[in-house]
């Protein structure tokens, strides 16, 4: 692709231009470094022999007792020539020999084959996104500026005594948010403390800029700083007849352009539609009994249909939201694990399962007092760990999506055709999968994509776990012209996020 257009006249003259002006350039570099060598050979000759000449002379004065400082005419031109060689070495040729390289390094040229070369490489991940690409801008002049650096904390003297006092102990760590009452003031006392600890540099950590009274009482117990993740957007994404704009925070490069590029296949073909088909969230304690007997009395009693309005009802007591779905007992000699549903609304709802759960176990220690519970989570649920009781049945939100992409747009924007995608989905995604004895891992990188969304939204990453089980399905449909691509997603974990989409006010 032609960046800039020339006619033949111009071109030709540049390119003497740029031949002439080259050579004289040349030639006026071997002048300089010619005269740069002579200059340091006559200078190492110089310091060599008047250090050996020097040491000869003192050599013989301490033989002859002679005091060192009594110097004849030859060795105070001696010292003044061996003064004036270091000098030259030190500066004049560390300077020119060792610093200039390093300095002409940092000064990039741009010619025309440079941009080419540049609009070539630089599209390698965002193949496919855009059919072709918009020519480059003119080349501008734009000094390199140094990267600003993170302002050091810097604290009074009291801040100082706080600080002594938080090392040597006297004063816990998790108390200065309350006994201060300045919630960065806390921040960038700890963040010293921290440094004094470990004797390692917090330096690179940012302090400023954030707003650590928003996230007291909520999460992230004694900060030092922050991070930053970048923030892409890839779409629009056209699902069930309406535009989304979906944010993705990832340092991972080509993640946000190659869903950038799904979400354009999806468009074009028409579009996408997702159907929810449970919506459940679980929690499932433990409870031991003497005998396994017993515990298989609680079990049927959970059971029991006659049973369910009754635990429901003082289940549901706990939220405006919550509502008890189902109870799924099962035992492990005289243990019992208690599997709780219950829809949680619009929030991802574990807090609110877990007040429901425990009204029940409250309920249920009045009619078996023999009960002992052992844990509000017998990791029966299971939450953030792959377990295969939420792939077959489920956990949060189960989803179904599908949508067909044409012939042509598989071709022009995902650079394949059907029959290889198709090929390809079975050996890999379900043959391989299958193969490592995958759980819920049945396709390509789902993991990638629900980590960077539940980044940029505020869901829990660490959910991440369950909510990326997923088995992609693809089949050549319209007589093998079309791609029937398909993704069954029975554990995503997420609460509703009201944000405006930047571009098409839609939610996301």
């Amino acid at each position: 692709m032609d960046v800039h257009r020339r006619t033949v006249n111009a071109a030709g003259n540049s390119l003497f231009s740029d031949k002439s002006s080259k050579s004289k350039n040349q030639k006026h570099d071997l002048q300089s470094q010619q005269s740069l060598y002579l200059a340091n050979a006559v200078f190492f000759g110089l310091f060599f022999s008047v250090a050996y000449f020097l040491l000869h002379r003192w050599r013989e004065k301490i033989r002859t007792s002679t005091p060192l400082h009594v110097l004849t005419i030859s060795e105070i031109v001696a010292v003044f020539s061996l003064i004036a060689s270091i000098f030259y070495l030190m500066v004049f040729f560390g300077i020119g020999i060792i610093f200039h390289p390093f300095a002409a390094s940092r000064t990039v040229h741009y010619d025309e084959e440079d941009e080419s070369d540049i609009a070539k490489t630089s599209g390698l991940c965002l193949a496919g996104v855009s059919p072709t690409l918009p020519p480059l801008p003119p080349k501008i002049s734009v000094e390199k500026v140094a990267p600003a650096l993170v302002p050091a904390v810097i604290l009074s003297s009291d801040d100082e005594e706080i600080v002594r006092a938080v090392v040597s102990g006297s004063i816990p760590s998790y108390t200065l948010e309350s006994k201060l009452g300045d919630c960065k003031r806390a921040a960038a006392i700890r963040n010293l403390a921290v440094e004094r600890v470990t004797g390692r540099s917090l330096e690179g950590l940012p302090m400023e800029g954030f707003d650590y009274d928003s996230i007291l009482g909520q999460c992230c117990e004694m900060p030092i700083g922050f991070i930053q993740i970048p923030v892409g957007v890839a779409g629009p994404l056209l699902l069930d007849g309406k535009e989304y704009t979906v944010p993705m925070a990832t340092t991972e490069g080509c993640l946000v352009a190659s869903t950038n590029r799904g979400c354009k296949a999806i468009y074009v073909s028409g579009g996408a539609s997702a159907v929810v088909l449970r919506d459940g969230m679980t929690r499932a304690p433990v409870v031991r009994f003497n005998s396994a007997k017993r515990a298989s009395q609680l079990k049927f009693f959970l059971e029991d249909s006659q049973n369910f309005d009754s635990l429901s009802h003082i289940f549901n007591k706990s939220s405006r939201f919550a509502r008890l779905q189902s109870i799924k007992a099962t035992m492990a000699g005289k243990n019992l694990y208690i599997r709780f549903t219950c829809s949680t609304g619009d929030a991802m709802g574990m807090n609110m399962v877990s007040k429901g759960v425990q009204n029940v176990l409250d309920f249920l220690q009045s009619e078996f007092p023999d009960m002992d519970v052992i844990g509000i989570s017998g990791n029966f649920c299971s939450d953030k760990k792959a377990a295969a009781v939420n792939w077959i049945e489920g956990r949060g939100k189960s989803v179904v999506c599908e949508a067909v992409i044409k012939e042509e747009v598989v071709k022009k924007v995902l650079k394949t055709s059907v029959e290889s995608l198709v090929e390809l989905n079975m050996l890999k995604n379900l043959t391989g999968s299958a193969m490592a004895g995958a759980l819920g891992g049945f396709n390509a990188h789902a993991s990638n994509i629900v980590s960077a969304i539940y980044l940029a939204t505020g869901q829990d990453p660490a959910q991440n776990v369950e909510s990326s089980h997923c088995m992609t399905m693809m089949e050549a449909v319209n007589d093998g012209k079309d791609l029937h691509i398909s993704v069954t997603m029975p554990s995503i974990e997420a609460q509703l996020v009201e944000a405006h989409s930047l571009r098409h006010n839609q939610h996301v």
